[in-house]
């Protein structure tokens, strides 16, 4: 309904952007998360270069962020953050149009950089994109029909692979030329410097957020999706919760809970404990940087599976709703093309093979690097740069800027 009823807004923004001229070289950025993910690694590159950047925050907390790493910022909903955004050549977001001033971007090279390899269908490839319970069903073909207008005006969607490359074109509707595999920007941290560097770096951050020191304790992070409102089947028994802390006791490990912030409260934990910690978004807008300093990773459909390949982390994964979960939002291949054969069903299930990775991750690490050679054809730390280079390259072929 709030897509149906932003129409004329739409409206009124296109007649502005029609007769505001864009200027030849601001970009302004966007991202749901906060100052973070491939927003914030493509700003520090068109930074470097020395592009006009504008950040467009949503709140004041990501206005006190911006200006403790020193990035100019206006917000996005003001005034100030439509004629940005309407005088901007370049927007760059990373989850919606939204993240920028939606009704100001149109006649601007838009730039799509997503937040994760999707291993769920999404966009015009799963049903969930246009299924609205409170509105007939003859109306969901318009809401994809209006998604498909405006995935159009995507000009670049950078790509991990070429594998990863199919399915956004066919999630967003576009071309080849308007997905390159240049690597995501938002996982060149997992890249940069040695193995051990990036790990005493992640410890640290994760220390200071979690306000403890970690020493050689082994963490683990948990990563549910978010199931659109839906129960959620893997939220523990009390039982269950005993079940982990038990394990967690046993091999001198601490668990990470990072569940969608609309669900967190179904995870916390009955009783104290120095053991089990949440990890929302309210301590850690983008957990990326983070995956070095762990030592294990259970998910479910996650696209963090893909991430921690290049760590490579060990994953457990835990499908207690593999058919309905199946069957509602549809997979890109199986489950077992990148979850192997063996994953959880029960917590019962996945404390198991848990317990065995913690006790010899050997295995695991192997399927990680496995599902890393066939997700991500850059792992050189310099996907930012690649990604800023096709945008100079798109501007001056529209003749919109100067060579450099």
């Amino acid at each position: 309904m709030r897509k149906l009823r932003r129409i004329p807004l739409y409206l009124a923004g296109r007649l502005v952007t029609a007769i505001v001229p864009r200027s030849r070289d601001e970009w302004v950025f966007g991202c749901a998360v906060g100052i973070a993910d491939g927003a914030l690694a493509l700003h520090r590159v068109a930074d470097a270069h020395g592009e006009k950047t504008t950040w467009l925050v949503a709140d004041e907390t990501q206005a006190r962020e911006a200006s403790r790493l020193g990035i100019r910022y206006v917000f996005r909903d003001s005034l100030r953050g439509f004629w940005r955004t309407a005088r901007a050549r370049v927007i760059v977001v990373t989850h919606g149009f939204g993240d920028a001033q939606r009704y100001a971007e149109h006649g601007a090279l838009l730039v799509q950089l997503w937040h994760g390899i999707p291993l769920k269908r999404i966009g015009l490839d799963s049903p969930e994109t246009a299924r609205a319970p409170v509105l007939p069903r003859l109306l969901q073909p318009v809401l994809a029909h209006l998604y498909r207008r405006a995935t159009r005006r995507i000009a670049v969607l950078p790509a991990a692979s070429h594998l990863v490359r199919g399915r956004l074109e066919s999630a967003f509707g576009l071309r080849d030329a308007s997905v390159p595999v240049t690597g995501e920007p938002r996982v060149d941290v997992l890249s940069t410097g040695t193995p051990a560097e990036r790990r005493e770096r992640a410890r640290t951050a994760l220390s200071t957020v979690l306000r403890m020191p970690l020493g050689h304790r082994r963490i683990v992070l948990y990563a549910p999706t978010w199931r659109d409102g839906a129960a959620d089947p893997a939220v523990p028994t009390i039982a269950e919760w005993n079940g982990i802390r038990d394990l967690l006791d046993t091999h001198d490990a601490m668990l990470l809970v990072r569940s969608h912030p609309l669900g967190a409260g179904e995870y916390r934990a009955p009783g104290e404990s120095d053991r089990i910690r949440l990890l929302g978004s309210d301590l850690v807008a983008d957990v990326t940087p983070l995956l070095p300093g762990l030592d294990v990773l259970v998910t479910d459909y996650s696209s963090l599976a893909f991430d921690a390949a290049l760590v490579p982390l060990p994953v457990v994964f835990f499908a207690p709703d593999l058919e309905a979960y199946t069957a509602r939002r549809g997979l890109y291949g199986t489950y077992a093309d990148v979850a192997g054969e063996r994953f959880g069903r029960t917590w019962d299930d996945t404390l198991s093979l848990l317990a065995e990775v913690l006790t010899d991750p050997a295995d695991a690490v192997a399927a990680s690097e496995r599902r890393s050679a066939a997700v991500h054809a850059h792992r050189d730390g310099r996907n930012a740069e690649r990604v800023y280079r096709v945008i100079r390259s798109r501007l001056v072929s529209l003749g919109r800027t100067d060579p450099r």
